[in-house]
């Protein structure tokens, strides 16, 4: 088990801290702390805050991804998903949005907007080399399969 510091950001107190919505889920959703209401166009995106800040162990990253009722229901979803927080990370948590539906959206205070998920992050060594083993893929890119 982990343990990941959090804090909430001063003015957002009345704001629930992140939590997993049924015992089993891997994601603690996490909400918008925004002043007021705020609209998102189609095709347009807008940077949502949501009041806390972490800090999580070394080995260990946070992942920020898209609420799947959000995404299916009103076409909203995470542009850069998954938002990758690192560990060394202390700043707020800042969700970019991107509205794909065709109607307005709006975020209101508190609103559920994306999800955090941790996972571990193996410590890894590059090792400059001249040549690779071959492989039967080999080089083969996308759709080098066929569709």
């Amino acid at each position: 088990m982990f343990e990941v510091r959090i804090r909430q950001l001063p003015g957002c107190e009345d704001l629930p801290l992140p939590e997993k919505m049924s015992e089993q889920a891997s994601g603690f959703d996490l909400r918008a702390a925004v002043t007021e209401p705020l609209l998102i166009e189609p095709g347009k995106w807008k940077l949502i805050p949501t009041g806390i800040a972490l800090e999580m162990p070394p080995g260990l990253e946070a992942q920020v991804r898209p609420r799947s009722g959000l995404a299916f229901k009103k076409g909203i979803t995470v542009l850069n998903a998954p938002g990758t927080i690192d560990a060394d990370y202390r700043g707020e948590l800042r969700i970019i949005l991107i509205n794909l539906g065709e109607e307005i959206f709006t975020i209101e205070r508190g609103d559920r907007i994306a999800q955090l998920v941790f996972q571990q992050v193996p410590q890894v060594r590059l090792m400059p080399t001249r040549e690779l083993s071959e492989t039967v893929r080999g080089s083969g890119g996308f759709g080098h399969t066929g569709i």
